[in-house]
């Protein structure tokens, strides 16, 4: 008999368990944006770089002088596509080129003239930008979640777009009723 996957973790926070070694996801909170027979995406969204909107906008040639989001943090976002700016924001996708809606109020855009407009003090009010992505190939995260490397708890805008970095995975956990710190690094089996 043929297992069924299910793929209903678009909209999700993916949650390192403390026993991740890997370091591109050791401590991390992942927002999944994609999830089908193909595989999974994802972004980081709880690791700031030493980089401001203000220096990308810089280094793209945008202008951004008068941006009210200059100090904004551009965040890792994973170790796939290191290069492209994923961006993450409250509202509609059809306003913007290249972009999915992922939930009812978040969309992921990956084209220019959302930055541009960014830059120009328009866009959206609440978003993170993250350079790179996550992705896992067709049955690779289910295969992880398996193997208890991997909690998962549906997404929350206010969580994304409103807690401070270093405490987003706590308030994922916090959905589950889960205090990670308290959790063993040791996996275990019964």
């Amino acid at each position: 008999m043929q297992s069924v996957q299910h793929f209903g973790l678009k909209n999700h926070f993916l949650m390192a368990m403390p026993h991740m070694e890997d370091p591109n996801f050791a401590g991390s909170l992942s927002y999944l944006c994609d999830h089908d027979e193909n595989g999974t995406m994802g972004v980081i969204v709880n690791r700031p770089l030493e980089l401001t909107l203000d220096a990308l906008f810089e280094q793209l040639e945008l202008g951004g002088d008068e941006s009210p989001h200059r100090d904004a943090p551009v965040y890792y976002g994973g170790p796939t596509h290191k290069d492209r700016g994923f961006i993450l924001h409250r509202g509609e996708s059809d306003a913007w080129d290249s972009s999915i809606q992922v939930a009812d109020d978040i969309a992921l855009t990956t084209s220019m003239d959302i930055l541009q407009a960014l830059a120009d003090g328009k866009g959206p009010e609440q978003f993170l930008i993250c350079l790179g992505c996550a992705g896992w190939e067709s049955g690779q995260l289910e295969s992880e979640l398996k193997e208890n490397a991997w909690l998962t708890v549906e997404g929350r805008a206010d969580i994304l777009f409103t807690v401070p970095p270093e405490q987003r995975l706590g308030a994922a956990a916090g959905i589950l009723g889960i205090d990670l710190n308290l959790m063993t690094r040791e996996a275990g089996h019964s």
